[in-house]
């Protein structure tokens, strides 16, 4: 009488197929942060004033208004979309926050009238995309030119000051030794995660990014979601504004936020967003910020002139790049 063998039941390809998900999921969460920690380590060896108390707290002051640009940003790459108008919207909400700030006894509608300017553009932004059926990169460059415009009526093409800005804690203050900029930022961050993460909504922003047709045959209302995404990309630009202008106690129509786009954008690639939507997460946002704050400040210390800065900031923002998908596409094998 022959002996029966019982074998293993093999793993369901179903059940194969969500743990590799998981695995790539995992990788692009956390992919780029031992670029980060390799960054670290390279600036402490050049330069022992890196790792120390008080530089960190300025790397980290430095991301912040980054964070909630980029933040944004995510909504928007994961649709499948691109803002390229978030440093202009930032100079305009910073104008009528400095601006509101001077008017005596209406001080204080200047953080919600700037935050209100922000998500005013973005949802005029969001409206020409979504219902007009305009490319994100055509009305945003737009906006880009004519959101500046506006920036610099506004303060007649000078610079508004105010040396008791009512909200200066803002940009020059901590609670429990914590710089408010950082909070605000990992505010902003968790918020962030929170309805990509743990909302309908969210699902509805990556099943866009994944397939907007597929999306709306499912019954997702695709141009609502697409406002969502620049009205937030808008409001967290007005928020950076707030940001910034408490740093400065200044707005500046023509220079304020120059370039503050790329940084962004730059900053949800390291971290893993796929320009064709769909994939990528938040967390990933924070690991890129981080990255680029922690490169432009390593870089000074190590005594690196502007030139050297842009070229080296440069390449290694398309190394890491190359890096990550070169992880992505090993781990998905």
């Amino acid at each position: 009488m022959s002996e029966k063998v019982e074998t293993a039941p093999a793993a369901s390809p179903a059940k194969a197929s969500e743990h590799r998900a998981k695995i790539q999921s995992f990788v692009r969460t956390v992919g780029m942060a031992p670029i980060l920690i390799l960054l670290g380590i390279i600036f402490q060896t050049l330069s022992d004033r890196f790792i120390s108390v008080q530089n960190l707290s300025i790397v980290a002051q430095q991301a912040s208004v980054n964070m909630v640009l980029a933040a944004g940003m995510t909504f928007v790459i994961l649709t499948g979309g691109i803002d390229l108008s978030v440093g202009s919207i930032l100079a305009a909400a910073a104008m009528v926050a400095l601006i509101m700030s001077n008017v005596p006894d209406l001080a204080f509608l200047a953080i919600p009238l700037g935050i209100g300017a922000g998500l005013f553009f973005g949802v005029l932004n969001g409206a020409m995309i979504a219902f007009l059926r305009l490319p994100p990169f055509i009305v945003t460059l737009g906006a880009l030119t004519a959101v500046r415009g506006v920036a610099r009526l506004l303060g007649a093409d000078k610079t508004v000051f105010n040396a008791k800005l009512p909200f200066a804690v803002i940009g020059n203050g901590s609670i429990f030794g914590v710089p408010w900029l950082v909070v605000i930022a990992f505010a902003v961050i968790l918020v962030s995660w929170f309805i990509l993460r743990r909302t309908v909504l969210g699902v509805h922003i990556y099943a866009v990014g994944g397939n907007a047709d597929a999306a709306r045959l499912s019954g997702i209302k695709v141009p609502l979601v697409l406002l969502f995404v620049y009205g937030i990309s808008g409001a967290f630009s007005g928020l950076g504004a707030i940001m910034q202008a408490a740093r400065l106690y200044a707005a500046n129509g023509l220079q304020l936020g120059q370039s503050y786009e790329l940084d962004a954008i730059a900053a949800v690639i390291l971290g893993g967003t796929s320009f064709v939507g769909g994939i990528g997460s938040i967390w990933g946002t924070l690991v890129g910020a981080l990255i680029i704050a922690v490169l432009s400040n390593g870089l000074v210390l190590i005594g690196i002139s502007d030139i050297w800065q842009f070229i080296i900031k440069g390449l290694v923002i398309i190394g890491a790049v190359a890096l990550d998908r070169y992880r992505l596409s090993s781990s998905a094998r």
